[in-house]
């Protein structure tokens, strides 16, 4: 016989803590509206929180603040004020000792590249244009067919490798099509070009953005803020059951407690939330057992050493060593190192949960960490101090051959079954996606809740029933913001 345990009864049961869950919390809050979030572990923030380690505080993959969307803007502005800095950004590439501006610039790659490498990367380009494959149905084929193989396996193999967990054969061209569109030789000299004429416009590159916003003490810090400001954030409260029927979702059992509501908002994971059914349901749950995640180590090392390199972050392409991203937290904002003389390194290693790298032991994984920040140059066996390790499950959902037919299976659940349950964030809808975006999904879903439009989360819209100052939606901000979002590939061959 089922436990009976003490509930709580509220309008709107939000199921997580980042910053979909809570910017959907907050925009309850700016209209009267109050709500209960229920947050599995003890600090708010998700994906985008901050962690602390001995006074340093570092991110679990650094987290840019920039948006085209105005509402977003405030938001931020509304919750941190002068706690928001602006930061120039660097990030390069890091390969065989050398480091290469990102995106490449013809020149300086020559020059790095050394007469003979780039003799033989021109001929390997040229070789290239004459006899192209003419089957482009992967990701390595359409590179060469763009920069010859040479510059491929130096620039673009063994990163994209480390980060997706994918042989690049097994990634479909269409992705590199949308990933680094308008990308090729022709169109980084014309860059360079455009830059030397004045008035001169180049050809419009999906590049990197000069500098960025970023709260003084780490992203932590905002979701931090807002978790206060819209109160009613419950730590330690794992769902363990959603209770559902009748057409709707009718409680959640979260930390002990039944919470029973009108209106839910899940950024759970998908997986997890069909898990969570009660009672469950097969048909749903057979679909989402085949979703897939990557995963995230991040070990943190502090070293006595002030800033050993410019860069915010750096993209490792070495094939010698594992680890694929290095954040250089000092650069993200000064505050985060508490004094003058010392660092914070994040080396960051994409995985999969019970895998052999994330299955070391932390001791391991920091010995690991270190030796390679050593291989690669950029400090010395004297320079650590001291370093921990981060897990991070379910970081970056998997687009392979059957995520598109579990996600239609939940949007069947959710229309037919739960018409008062709505998933957001990235991994609430199965989507790798920007903050900024996240935290749209969580404001529309109140919007929805509050009848101030009717907005289909799986298709950002702007259908606005009110214009309020500051908080307009407009389709071009959503345009401009869908442009910026990252893509995740997919398999060749997908049956989707």
């Amino acid at each position: 016989m089922k436990q009976e345990v003490k509930g709580t009864s509220v309008k709107t049961v939000i199921i997580g803590a980042g910053p979909a869950g809570l910017s959907a919390a907050y925009e309850l809050m700016r209209h009267g509206f109050s709500s209960v979030v229920l947050e599995k572990g003890m600090q708010a923030g998700g994906l985008s929180r901050t962690v602390e380690y001995r006074g340093f505080l570092f991110d679990i993959g650094g987290h840019r603040f920039f948006t085209k969307v105005a509402l977003v803007k405030r938001m931020w502005r509304e919750i941190l004020g002068n706690d928001m800095l602006v930061r120039p950004q660097l990030s390069r590439i890091y390969y065989g000792g050398v480091f290469y501006s990102y995106p490449l610039e013809p020149l300086e790659t020559v020059f790095k590249l050394g007469i003979f490498e780039s003799t033989l990367s021109l001929l390997s380009y040229i070789k290239a244009q004459l006899f192209p494959a003419k089957d482009e149905r992967d990701l390595e084929g359409w590179l060469i067919n763009r920069f010859g193989r040479r510059l491929y396996r130096r620039f673009f193999k063994t990163y994209t490798e480390k980060v997706w967990g994918m042989k690049c054969t097994e990634i479909g061209a269409e992705w590199a099509a949308q990933r680094i569109r308008g990308l090729s030789i022709p169109a980084l000299i014309w860059s360079v070009l455009a830059k030397m004429i004045p008035g001169a416009k180049g050809p419009g590159l999906k590049t990197l953005i000069d500098s960025f916003e970023y709260p003084r003490l780490g992203p932590g810090m905002m979701w931090e803020k807002a978790a206060e400001m819209v109160g009613g954030v419950e730590y330690n409260a794992d769902v363990t059951a959603i209770e559902w029927g009748g057409g709707k979702v009718n409680a959640v059992v979260a930390g002990g407690k039944t919470w029973r509501g009108e209106h839910f908002i899940s950024s759970m994971p998908m997986r997890t939330l069909v898990e969570s059914l009660e009672p469950a349901g097969p048909e749903y749950l057979n679909a989402v057992q085949k979703l897939r995640y990557l995963d995230f180590l991040t070990v943190a090392l502090i070293l006595k050493v002030a800033n050993p390199f410019a860069d915010n972050w750096i993209y490792v392409h070495d094939e010698g060593v594992k680890v694929g991203r290095i954040q250089n937290f000092r650069n993200w904002s000064p505050e985060m190192v508490p004094n003058e003389t010392s660092t914070c390194l994040g080396m960051e290693y994409f995985v999969f949960e019970g895998d052999a790298l994330w299955s070391m032991s932390d001791k391991e994984l920091i010995s690991l960490a270190r030796a390679e920040v050593v291989k690669l140059g950029l400090a010395k066996k004297g320079d650590f101090e001291d370093g921990c390790v981060i897990r991070e499950p379910k970081a970056y959902p998997i687009y392979d051959d059957n995520y598109a037919v579990a996600v239609d299976a939940v949007k069947r659940f959710l229309r037919e079954e739960a018409s008062n349950l709505q998933c957001v964030g990235r991994n609430g809808m199965h989507r790798y996606n920007n903050q900024d975006h996240s935290m749209l999904t969580g404001v529309l879903a109140s919007r929805n809740i509050m009848e101030l439009g009717k907005h289909d989360l799986w298709h950002v819209n702007a259908d606005e029933h009110y214009h309020e100052d500051g908080f307009h939606l407009s389709q071009e901000e959503i345009d401009s913001m869908e442009a910026m979002q990252p893509s995740t590939p997919e398999k060749v061959n997908a049956t989707i």
